[in-house]
């Protein structure tokens, strides 16, 4: 990769569905817009003013299940601003557009900025884990000092390169949400059954059925497996740390363990999954 000497940068942007590794947002300079979630009338902006450690609690707790929202363009508009004099360009990269309207937000900002500042709005086609190994492909180009081309090349070929793969523990939270329908969320309570999701052109579909954690893991071990040489992976949970280490200790039988980021899926999502989610996203090495 050309390396550009230069004393401006390109700013990398994501959205908080990105479910980065602790620290790595802050290392990278990655610049996180928060997506909304609201439990009743009280409005929050994740990880801004709740943290993955109040979420859950009051998930478990509150009359009220939370719904989330995209930040709206002038949250955007605002970000934008802040980087528009000091940079060479901004590069945006969000959850897909087919499952949140966040990319569209983005786009509508950019069409009403007044500056000469490039800014670039990518639709990664994933969100969690996957959003984040793309967002940290083209972090890593612009630290390096890759110009803004280089940077958007290099964040599409890593969306080419994602895929996931991930068990629910419960659909209950899916079906308070409305993602599913609640009678199938119930059904698959009394059969003790839970699902395995996965991505496809953009949209979230259902890969199957486990009875157990068990067999759910081996299935994400499975299709890691199947997917090798794999370039990066990183395991996401929501309150389920213990699972999430043991797999990370087991995948590395054929994976350095180095290669392998464990991040915990961020209230944005949690709303959706719930405790319980344990997912593997991973860039694929040699995928067009």
């Amino acid at each position: 990769m050309q390396k550009v000497v230069s004393s401006m940068t390109v700013q990398v942007i994501t959205d908080s569905t990105a479910d980065l590794p602790e620290g790595l947002a802050e290392e990278l300079g990655i610049r996180i817009v928060p997506i909304y979630l609201r439990f009743g009338e009280k409005s929050y902006r994740d990880g801004v003013d709740i943290t993955k450690n109040e979420f859950y609690p009051m998930l478990s707790i509150s009359p009220h299940h939370p719904a989330s929202s995209q930040p709206n363009p002038e949250d955007f508009t605002g970000v934008f601003n802040d980087y528009t004099g000091s940079r060479d360009g901004i590069v945006s990269i969000h959850i897909s557009s087919k499952i949140s309207g966040t990319f569209n937000s983005a786009n509508i900002a950019k069409k009403t900025m007044k500056s000469e500042c490039p800014i670039e709005i990518i639709d990664s086609g994933f969100n969690s884990g996957g959003l984040g190994l793309v967002v940290k492909a083209a972090a890593v180009a612009a630290k390096a000092g890759a110009a803004m081309t280089e940077v958007i090349d290099e964040a599409k070929t890593a969306a080419g390169e994602v895929r996931m793969f991930g068990l629910f523990e419960t659909m209950k939270y899916l079906a308070r949400s409305g993602r599913v329908n609640k009678t199938i969320a119930a059904a698959s309570g009394i059969l003790h059954v839970m699902p395995l999701l996965t991505f496809h052109d953009g949209d979230i579909v259902r890969a199957g059925l486990v009875r157990s954690v068990a067999k759910g893991t081996d299935r994400i071990f499975d299709f890691v497996k199947n997917n090798a040489p794999v370039k990066e992976l990183v395991i996401v949970h929501s309150q389920v740390i213990d699972q999430a280490v043991a797999l990370k200790h087991r995948l590395g039988e054929f994976i350095e363990e180095e290669k392998i980021g464990i991040a915990e899926l961020g209230a944005a999502l949690g709303v959706h999954g719930g405790p319980g989610v344990l997912l593997a996203a991973i860039r694929r090495a040699g995928t067009v």
